[in-house]
C-alpha cells in the first residue's frame, strides 16, 4: 500500500493568479529544513514542523499560475527529474533521500534511502521503469522507479557523481564526477563502455543528444566538450575562458546546446548563459538576466531546461531567480523571485506545460509559466 503523505508536506495551487506586483502567500505548516550535508539517512517520512506563512515574492512579466510547493526534504533538493507520462517526479536532497511523489496532490509514493551520503542528481529513465540517482557515496544506484528496488550499482568512479543521462533508448548510462571523468556504461549491468578523459577539472553536467549519438559534458575547466558517445572522440570544445561551466543541455532538436557559468559574474554585474550551434560551436546568444548570488554557498546559473518545442529555456541560480527567455531572441519572458533562495535545478514536464523548481531551502515548486 502506498503511504499517504503527512499534513503541511504540500502547498496547493491557490486560487488567484499572481502578476508581477502580486505577492503570494502560501498559508502552509512548513517542513523544517536542515541546511547543513548531510550524512547517513534511514528516515522515509520527514517530520512535520510548523512555521510562520511561506511567502514568495512574484515579479514575474507575465502572470504565472502555481500549483503548490513539495516540502518532503529535510535537505536541499539538488536534482529534479519528471517520469516520462508527467504523472510523477523524483527529487534528490542533501538529506540522503530520493523522492517519488505526485506534482498533482504532493503525496509522497517512495522514498529511496539506498546512498549513505547526500545525493546531487536523478535521472528518470525515457522507457519509465528506472530511476538512477548518484551523490556523494561514490555510487550510481539503478532501481525500480515502483517499487525502488535496486538494479545496478555503479562504481566506476573514485569520487563524488555530481551528474547522471539516460541515452534516449534507456541502455546506457552517461555519468560526470569530481574525479574529471566521464563515463557511459550499461544500465542493466553496469559494464563500463566508456571513460572520457578530456577534461582538466570536475564534469557536472553530462546529457545526451537526442538521436543518442553525442555527449555535451560540462565542467569546472570552462569548457562543454561534444565527443562521440560510442568511441569518445571529441568533436567540439564549447567555451576556453576557465570559468567553470556546471550545466549544459540540448535543444529538442539536438542542434543547439545552452550552457551556463558555474562562477562567472559578466559585465554590470550579470551572470551569462550562452546558446550554442552543436556543429560549428558558434555562438548564437548570450544571455544576462541574472545577477549576482545571493547566497556565499553557491554561485552562476545551476540550472537549464529547454521547453518541449525549442522556443524557450528555463534558467534558475543562485540569484535565486527562475527565468523564462526567448531561445532565439534572448528576450525575457518570466521572471519570478524565490525569496533569496539559490535555485539548484529545473525541469519541465514532458507536456511543456509546466516546470519543476528544486531550491536550497529544500523545497520543490510547481508552477505553470505563461503560453
Amino acid at each position: 500500500m502506498l503511504p499517504s503523505h503527512p499534513i503541511g508536506r504540500w502547498t496547493p495551487r491557490p486560487q488567484q493568479r499572481c502578476s508581477r506586483r502580486d505577492f503570494l502567500v502560501f498559508c502552509i505548516g512548513f517542513v523544517g529544513v536542515s541546511c547543513a550535508s548531510a550524512g547517513s539517512t534511514t528516515n522515509t517520512h520527514p517530520a512535520v514542523t510548523s512555521s510562520p506563512p511561506f511567502t514568495i515574492t512574484s515579479t514575474a512579466t507575465a502572470p504565472v499560475s502555481y500549483h503548490g510547493i513539495y516540502t518532503g526534504h529535510e535537505g536541499q533538493v539538488w536534482g529534479v527529474s519528471w517520469s516520462p507520462d508527467g504523472k510523477h517526479i523524483a527529487s534528490a536532497s542533501a538529506d540522503g533521500t530520493v523522492q517519488v511523489w505526485d506534482p498533482e496532490t504532493g503525496r509522497t509514493l517512495l522514498t529511496y534511502t539506498g546512498h549513505i551520503r547526500r545525493v546531487q542528481t536523478v535521472a528518470w529513465s525515457p522507457d519509465g521503469r528506472r530511476i538512477a540517482s548518484a551523490g556523494d557515496d561514490k555510487t550510481v544506484q539503478v532501481w525500480d522507479a515502483t517499487t525502488g528496488t535496486l538494479r545496478v550499482t555503479y562504481r566506476g568512479h573514485t569520487n563524488d557523481v555530481l551528474g547522471v543521462a539516460w541515452s534516449p533508448d534507456s541502455s546506457r548510462i552517461a555519468s560526470g564526477s569530481d574525479d574529471g571523468t566521464a563515463q557511459i556504461w550499461d544500465a542493466a549491468t553496469g559494464n563500463t563502455r566508456l571513460i572520457y578523459r578530456g577534461h582538466a577539472s570536475f564534469v557536472k553536467h553530462v546529457p545526451w543528444s537526442p538521436d543518442g549519438r553525442r555527449i555535451a559534458s560540462a565542467s569546472d575547466d570552462g569548457t562543454v566538450q561534444v565527443w562521440d558517445a560510442t568511441t569518445g572522440r571529441k568533436l567540439l570544445t564549447l567555451g576556453a575562458s576557465g570559468i567553470a561551466r556546471w550545466v549544459a543541455a540540448w535543444s529538442p532538436d539536438g542542434r543547439r546546446i545552452v550552457s551556463a557559468f558555474g562562477n562567472d559574474l559578466y559585465q554590470n554585474g550579470f551572470e551569462t548563459v550562452g546558446v550554442w550551434d552543436a556543429t560549428t560551436g558558434r555562438t548564437l546568444l548570450v544571455y544576462n538576466g541574472h545577477g549576482a548570488s545571493t547566497s556565499s554557498v553557491a554561485d552562476g546559473v545551476l540550472g537549464l531546461a529547454w521547453s518541449l518545442d525549442g522556443t524557450r529555456i528555463a534558467s534558475g541560480g543562485a540569484d535565486a531567480t527562475v527565468q523564462i527567455w526567448d531561445a532565439r531572441t534572448g528576450s525575457r519572458l518570466v521572471i519570478d523571485q524565490r525569496d533569496h533562495k539559490p535555485v539548484w535545478d529545473v525541469a519541465w514536464s514532458p507536456d511543456g506545460e509546466r516546470l519543476a523548481v528544486a531550491s536550497w531551502d529544500g523545497t520543490v515548486i510547481i508552477w505553470q509559466p505563461p503560453a
